[in-house]
């Protein structure tokens, strides 16, 4: 163990020391003035982080979440995330994109989601399924977003709201070019589950 990480070790001890003394005297108030709400919602996250489960994704498109490995019954408790073929594939395409997805640029990703639509639903009505992506890749349609509001809802019923915005398909902005003056942003949709935890059983 480095001295840093001794230091950092003990700099813990002492936080958790001074915590349990607030609380004794009923200073909750005082507690969270000093940690702040933005670093609360950080540590939730964190905490959620641990009890992530893995996503399987079957060769058909289905979703699967691995059993919760907090339930020590050493039963099967692995569950379908229960979407339509539709959903499964706009879901698909942003699982594929680490990188995010403008809603405002979607439609350079029409072929690619047609694609993953016809192979998780081959048997479909071809003209059906094409005007539905077109409408999915429309700037100016709000199909995309009844989609991940949708999908948003499911994960949402499966799991507590911290652990579900790992899954869900969620906003990030991120700079064009920090150096600038201009504060020019990429309004990005993404999953921000760790592909680590995502298992292709394709």
């Amino acid at each position: 163990m480095n001295n840093d990480d001794e230091r950092a070790r003990l700099i813990a001890r002492q936080i958790r020391e001074l915590v349990k003394k607030l609380q004794v005297m009923g200073r909750d108030d005082l507690l969270l003035q000093a940690i702040t709400l933005p670093t609360l919602e950080q540590l939730r996250t964190e905490a959620a982080r641990g009890t992530l489960r893995r996503l399987i994704v079957k060769r058909d498109g289905r979703f699967f979440l691995e059993g919760n490995k907090n339930i020590g019954n050493g039963s099967n408790n692995t569950v379908e995330v229960q979407l339509s073929p539709v959903h499964r594939a706009v879901y698909l395409l942003f699982l594929r994109h680490e990188e995010g997805i403008e809603f405002k640029r979607l439609s350079e990703y029409h072929d690619e989601l047609l694609s993953l639509y016809d192979r998780i639903c081959p048997e479909g009505d071809q003209d059906k399924k094409r005007e539905t992506v077109e409408r999915l890749t429309n700037p100016l349609d709000n199909a995309i977003n009844e989609k991940c509001s949708r999908i948003k809802s499911v994960f949402t019923s499966l799991m507590d709201d911290y652990s579900a915005s790992y899954y869900i398909i969620s906003s990030q902005s991120k700079q064009f070019d920090p150096t600038s003056p201009r504060r020019w942003f990429r309004r990005l949709k993404v999953i921000t589950l760790p592909r680590n935890l995502v298992v292709y059983e394709m």
